[in-house]
C-alpha cells in the first residue's frame, strides 16, 4: 500500500462502533457535590440494561450504546429518586448531568420514565433487531458452534439452512458480520469458519434494510457483534460447563479487570460434539466435531479525548463430513479443518465538541482443509485454501445543526490461495471422458477500496438518512460501482408510532470461498469442451426497497411490520464440484424477491414476557447463468435457458415465537416454537430405489416430489433456568433445555443424490452450569 495512503488513514483516524454513541453521566447533590454510587441505564428497544458505578467525582461513561432511547434511573439514600429519558443518536459523546433533590423536596426537573418510553426508537429508519444480555444468557447450548446463528435465525426475515448457514431475505452467502466495528464478509457458518465465541458477545444488532452508506460488499443482512463490555473497576468474569446429547460437552471462561482508565479481558472456550453438521441420514454417520477459540482484549484511555484498543482472536474447528449410507458402507472418512487468527486495533480521538473520528485496522489469516481416506466414494478429494487480509478504515463524524455528517474510506489488501485435487474411485458414476485424477493450485491478490459520505438529518418528527458509497473491486474480475442510499422515518413526539421507508443500491462482491477454483481455465482438461461452462463470477447488483411501521400496543408491547422487495442481477448462488462436497460460487441472471415480516414483542407483565414473529417470502430466479463453473451435459443449456424457478430460500411461511415466565427468585421457564412451510429442491433424476438406499424411507417421505418442496417442518423447545446461589456480584445459575420436544423428523434440504440433503436435529437435551463473579 502506498505510504501516502497509510498517512491519510492515520491523519483522519479515530475509533467508534457503527451506529453507536457514548453517554457521559455525572451525579451531584443540590450543592453540586459529587454523589458516588450506581446508575441504571436501560432500553427496551435495544434490549439493554446496565448497572454503572460512578467514581468519587460522581462521573461514569457508558460506551458503545446502540442508537436509541434510554431510561436513566438513580436512587440514593436521602434523595428523591430520579428517572428520565435520554436519546443517543450521535457518535459524539453526550454529557448528561443529573442533580438529585433532597427527599423532602420535589424534583421539578425530574421526569418519570417508564419502560414504554424506551420501547420505540422514534429515529429508527429501517427494520432492525437487537439482542441483549438477557437473551444471550438464555441462549441454547445443544449444537456446538451455532449459538449466534440460532439467535439471528429467530428474527423475522432470516432462514437457517443446512449446517448453520444464514440466509437473510432470500440472499445466498451475502451475510456480513461486523465484529467490534470490523467487517467479516466470508462465510461464517460452522462448516466454513470457527464461530466467534458466544461467551464473549455482549450484544448484537441485526439489520436487513436501510443500510448506512458505510456498509458494503455483503448486504443481504448485517450482524453487528459487540464483544467489548462496559468497563467496570475491579475483577469480574464468568465460567460455564455444559453437556448434552450426542456426547456434546463444552466449557468457557471469561475474565476481565477494569482500572480507572484501562480495561483488559481474556476468554477461552472449547466444545466437542457427535453431531456437528446436519447429516443426510438419520444414522448420523461420521459427524464428530470440536471447536475452540480464545481472545484477549485491551482498552486504554490515553486522555479524555483519546482511546486505544486492541483485540487478538484465534479460533479453530475440526470435524468430519457426515456420510450417506452407501458412503459409510464403503468406509469413507472425510476430515475438515478451519482456522482463523486475527488482530484488531482501534484508535479514537475526539477532535472537538462537534467532531469525532476513528481508525480501525485488522490483520487476519483464515485457512480451511479437506482430506479423504482411500475408501471414499465416488471420489477421493483434497483441498487447502485460505486468505490473508489487511483491512483499514478511517472515518470522521461532524455535527452541524440538525445534520450529522460522516465520511470515510476503507481499504482491503489480501492474498487468496487455493489447492484442490481428486482421484476417482467409482469411475462409472462419471462421464467416460472424465480424467481419473486432477490437481489445481492458484494464488491471487485481492484489492478493494471504498469511500462513502452520509448525512443523518433530524428535524421535528422527521429523520432522514442519505448517503453515497463508491466501491472498487479487483480479484477474479475488476469492477466498480456507485451506490446511493436513502432512508426516512416519521414520528410524532410521544405518539408511539414510527413510519419508515428506505432504498438501498447494493453492490455485492462474490463469495471468496473457492472463487479461484470457479474461475480457473484448468477445468478444460476435465472432458469435452461442449460440456464445460466457465465464466468469471461477477459482482451482484441490486435495488432493495422497504417500508414499515412500528407502534406501541397498550404500552405493553411493540408491533413491527415491514414490507420489502429486492430486485437483483448477477445473483449469487453456489454449486458443488463433481460430487466432492466442495462448494464454489456461481451467479445467475436475475432474481426478484418480495415479502413481509411481522414481529410482536411483549414487555414483562407479572413475570410473563415473550415475542412472536412471522415472515412471508416469495423469490423467483431467472436463467441464464452468468458466472461460475458448470460441468456435464446440462452445462451449455444453462447458458441458453431463460427458465424461471423458485430460489432455494423460497419458504413462503415462517413462524417463530417464545414465551417465558420469570420468578422473583431469578429463575425462569420458557417455551419456544417454530414452523416453516418447506423449501424447494432441485429436480430429482435418480430412481426411487436409489433414493431409498441413500437416505432411507422416512427421509424420502419428507420430500413432496409433486410440489418439488420439502414438507413443512415444526419444532417445540422447552428451557428453564434457576439461580442456585447469589451474593453481591457473584451468581451461580443452572440452565436446562429440550429442543424438538416431540422428536419430530424434519428435513431441512433435499436436493438429490450426493448433494444438499440435511436433517434437522432430533430431540436433544442439554444442561449448562454458569458461575458469574
Amino acid at each position: 500500500m502506498p505510504h501516502w495512503a497509510l498517512a491519510l488513514l492515520f491523519a483522519i483516524g479515530q475509533f467508534s462502533q457503527t451506529s453507536m454513541g457514548e453517554l457521559r453521566l455525572s451525579v451531584a447533590d443540590p450543592a453540586g457535590l459529587p454523589l458516588p454510587g450506581e446508575v441504571e441505564l436501560s432500553s427496551d428497544s435495544s434490549e439493554l440494561r446496565l448497572l454503572l458505578e460512578t467514581d468519587v467525582e460522581g462521573r461514569v461513561t457508558a460506551r458503545r450504546l446502540p442508537f436509541g432511547r434510554y431510561r436513566v434511573q438513580v436512587d440514593r439514600s436521602g434523595f428523591s429518586a430520579f428517572s428520565s429519558v435520554v436519546d443517543i443518536q450521535s457518535a459524539l459523546p453526550a454529557d448528561y448531568p443529573i442533580v438529585l433533590s433532597l427527599a423532602s423536596l420535589q424534583a421539578g426537573v425530574t421526569v418519570s420514565a417508564t419502560a414504554a418510553d424506551t420501547l420505540i426508537d422514534p429515529r429508527r429508519t429501517s427494520a432492525s433487531h437487537r439482542i441483549g444480555a438477557a437473551t444471550l444468557e438464555q441462549r441454547t447450548t445443544v449444537l456446538a458452534g451455532r449459538a449466534l446463528p440460532d439467535l439471528v435465525n429467530a428474527q423475522p426475515g432470516w432462514l437457517l439452512e443446512a449446517n448453520g448457514i444464514l440466509h437473510p431475505r432470500g440472499s445466498e452467502y451475502q451475510t456480513q458480520y461486523v465484529v467490534d466495528g470490523l467487517p467479516l464478509t466470508d462465510n461464517r457458518s460452522p462448516a466454513f469458519a470457527p464461530e466467534v465465541g458466544a461467551g464473549d458477545v455482549e450484544s448484537m444488532h441485526i439489520l436487513t434494510g436501510g443500510y448506512p452508506a458505510e456498509y458494503g460488499r455483503k448486504l443481504g443482512g448485517l450482524i453487528e457483534v459487540v464483544t467489548t463490555p462496559q468497563a467496570r473497576r475491579g475483577a469480574g468474569g464468568s465460567a460455564a460447563l455444559s453437556a448434552g446429547r450426542f456426547d456434546t460437552a463444552g466449557a468457557d471462561v471469561l475474565a476481565r479487570y477494569g482500572f480507572d482508565r484501562s480495561s483488559a479481558g481474556f476468554s477461552l472456550s472449547t466444545a466437542t460434539t457427535g453431531r456437528y453438521l446436519d447429516p443426510p441420514v438419520e444414522e448420523n454417520f461420521t459427524n464428530r466435531g470440536a471447536t475452540s477459540n480464545a481472545s484477549i482484549h485491551v482498552e486504554h484511555d490515553l486522555s479524555a479525548s483519546n482511546r486505544l484498543g486492541a483485540i487478538v482472536r484465534h479460533g479453530r474447528a475440526n470435524f468430519l463430513v457426515p456420510n450417506e449410507r452407501v458412503q459409510d458402507a464403503a468406509g469413507q472418512r472425510q476430515d475438515r479443518r478451519s482456522e482463523e487468527t486475527a488482530l484488531q486495533v482501534s484508535y479514537q480521538r475526539i477532535l472537538s465538541s462537534r467532531a469525532v473520528g476513528d481508525l480501525r485496522g485488522m490483520l487476519r489469516d483464515v485457512s480451511a482443509e479437506l482430506w479423504s481416506n482411500p475408501a471414499s466414494t465416488p471420489i477421493v478429494a483434497e483441498q487447502r485454501r485460505g486468505f490473508r487480509e489487511v483491512y483499514l478504515k478511517g472515518t470522521v463524524t461532524t455535527v452541524a445543526g440538525a445534520h450529522e455528517i460522516k465520511a470515510g474510506i476503507d481499504v482491503v489488501a489480501g492474498s487468496v490461495r487455493e489447492q484442490f485435487g481428486y482421484v476417482l474411485t467409482a469411475p462409472d458414476v462419471f462421464d467416460p471422458e472424465t480424467p481419473p485424477a486432477f490437481h489445481f493450485n492458484d494464488r491471487r491478490q485481492d484489492r478493494e477500496q471504498s469511500a462513502f459520505v452520509q448525512d443523518q438529518m433530524r428535524r421535528g418528527p422527521w429523520t432522514v438518512q442519505a448517503g453515497l458509497r463508491w466501491d472498487r473491486y479487483r480479484l477474479a474480475v475488476s469492477d466498480s460501482a456507485l451506490s446511493p442510499r436513502l432512508a426516512a422515518a416519521w414520528s410524532r413526539p410521544d405518539s408511539g408510532v414510527v413510519v419508515r421507508a428506505s432504498f438501498d443500491r447494493a453492490f455485492q462482491t462474490p463469495a471468496i470461498e473457492n472463487l479461484l477454483l470457479a474461475s480457473s481455465s484448468a477445468f478444460a482438461a476435465l472432458g469435452d469442451e461442449s460440456e464445460i461452462v466457465r465464466l468469471p463470477v461477477p459482482a451482484s447488483r441490486g435495488n432493495f426497497y422497504e417500508t414499515g411501521i412500528s407502534t406501541r400496543v397498550a404500552s405493553r408491547a411493540r408491533l413491527d411490520v415491514s414490507w420489502f422487495r429486492r430486485v437483483m442481477r448477477d445473483v449469487a448462488d453456489d454449486d458443488v464440484l463433481l460430487n466432492t462436497g466442495v462448494g464454489f460460487p456461481i451467479a445467475f441472471s436475475r432474481a426478484a424477491i418480495r415479502g413481509a415480516e411481522v414481529k410482536v414483542d411483549v414487555l414483562p407483565w407479572h413475570g410473563l414476557s415473550g415475542w412472536v414473529g412471522y415472515s412471508h417470502l416469495r423469490g423467483v430466479g431467472e436463467l441464464p447463468v452468468t458466472g461460475g463453473l458448470f460441468l456435464g451435459e446440462d452445462a451449455i443449456e444453462g447458458l441458453e435457458s431463460r427458465a424461471r424457478f423458485p430460489i432455494t430460500q423460497d419458504q413462503r411461511h415462517t413462524v417463530r415465537g417464545r414465551v417465558s415466565y420469570a420468578y422473583r427468585s431469578g429463575g425462569w421457564v420458557a417455551l419456544a416454537w417454530a414452523y416453516g412451510s418447506g423449501l424447494p429442491f432441485e429436480d430429482f433424476d435418480e430412481e426411487p430405489d436409489e433414493a431409498l438406499e441413500q437416505f432411507g424411507r422416512r427421509v424420502v417421505a419428507r420430500a413432496d416430489f409433486e410440489r418439488g418442496r420439502v414438507r413443512p417442518n415444526a419444532s417445540i423447545d422447552l428451557s428453564a433456568g434457576v439461580v442456585l446461589a447469589e451474593a453481591a456480584r457473584r451468581r451461580l445459575r443452572l440452565q436446562a433445555e429440550v429442543r424438538n420436544l416431540t422428536n419430530r423428523l424434519d428435513v431441512i434440504n433435499f436436493a438429490g443424490l450426493f448433494s444438499g440433503t440435511a436433517l434437522a436435529p432430533p430431540r436433544s437435551v442439554a444442561v449448562r452450569l454458569r458461575a458469574e463473579f
